[in-house]
């Protein structure tokens, strides 16, 4: 199983930096970052600096959005940055949340998700692609390289993984909540005629490694408030008793608003209504060994990487401890 990290880019970006230097150095392959430009620095600025920083990471947004760059200007940092380095980016792209919502904008359709996916990678690996109802392509990509994973919840979205995309994002670590995603994104697959074994299956949640569960569980509490923005969205699109399963929204009844402005911050007021039984399923807590046994659940049911989130007062502590979880994986 591959180990990423996941972070937001506040200034200093230099911090930024370090971080993802240190996880390289622990042995993470994966290196990822919000993509809400109004809310933290322009993520694209700092990959380049991280690239070069490190040597191993894999680096991309976790996830960018169709709607807030045009896709060719899109595609164009990707192929930059893989020219620099050697194609070690990724993109992991969804319907946009706090990049849409806190300019006034609602999330991307699905249908406009999937022409992006198509057109990005087309012209980032150096295909021609009809764009704007125009012939485009990026002359001078060589041997370009870049993975398209999808974040997704509901059914219509997990299709669209199984039927296009090169990767699926979760971002929870429950483990009913990842069967039945990974169930979908397959028989998806199969259906589009695809060989599901193809498609990257990446987990993505807080972990934070330690005695004091109390404390651990008000620290990522925000995380359910952020999957819950995602999850309104599913219920209001097909009730709380439609396909998708009870363990993905009954949490949400209590959920009366929500203020961007603490987005992904530990101690969010808004996610007062998540409780600890939530931040149990969705997130990784306690000692090493309670890692260790949840990540190879994960494993046995199809995940090939965990990326953890690092949004709590314990970052390099967790990286540290990460690191020697990865020598007994």
């Amino acid at each position: 199983m591959d180990i990423g990290v996941v972070l937001q880019t506040d200034p200093p970006a230099t911090e930024v930096v370090r971080l993802m230097k240190a996880a390289d150095e622990r042995g993470f392959t994966y290196g990822w970052t919000f993509d809400s430009v109004v809310l933290w620095q322009e993520p694209f600025v700092i990959y380049s600096q991280i690239l070069a920083a490190t040597k191993n990471l894999t680096v991309g947004p976790m996830v960018t959005n169709p709607s807030t760059r045009d896709w060719s200007v899109t595609a164009s940092l990707f192929a930059t940055l893989n020219d620099m380095f050697g194609n070690r980016t990724v993109c992991g792209i969804g319907r946009g949340d706090s990049a849409r919502r806190v300019i006034g904008r609602k999330p991307a359709t699905l249908a406009t998700l999937r022409d992006a996916m198509h057109v990005i990678k087309e012209l980032a690996e150096g295909r021609e692609v009809e764009h704007h109802g125009t012939p485009v392509r990026i002359p001078w990509v060589r041997d370009g390289q870049l993975g398209m994973w999808m974040a997704a919840y509901g059914p219509k979205a997990l299709q669209l993984v199984g039927e296009h995309a090169d990767g699926f994002i979760l971002q929870t670590a429950d483990p009913a909540i990842t069967r039945w995603t990974i169930g979908a994104v397959r028989d998806a697959a199969t259906a589009a005629g695809r060989d599901p074994s193809e498609i990257t299956m990446c987990v993505a949640a807080p972990a934070y490694v330690g005695e004091d569960v109390a404390h651990q569980r008000d620290q990522l509490r925000w995380f359910g408030g952020m999957v819950g923005n995602h999850v309104a969205d599913l219920v209001e699109r097909y009730g709380d008793s439609g396909p998708v399963p009870h363990e993905l929204t009954d949490y949400i009844k209590g959920r009366e608003s929500y203020d961007y402005a603490h987005h992904g911050k530990a101690g969010n007021p808004s996610t007062d209504f998540v409780p600890d039984g939530i931040v149990d399923r969705f997130c990784l807590v306690g000692p090493e060994s309670a890692h260790i046994e949840r990540l190879q659940e994960l494993k046995e049911l199809g995940v090939d990487q965990f990326s953890l989130y690092l949004m709590h007062d314990q970052r390099d502590e967790t990286l540290n401890a990460y690191g020697k979880i990865l020598e007994k994986l």
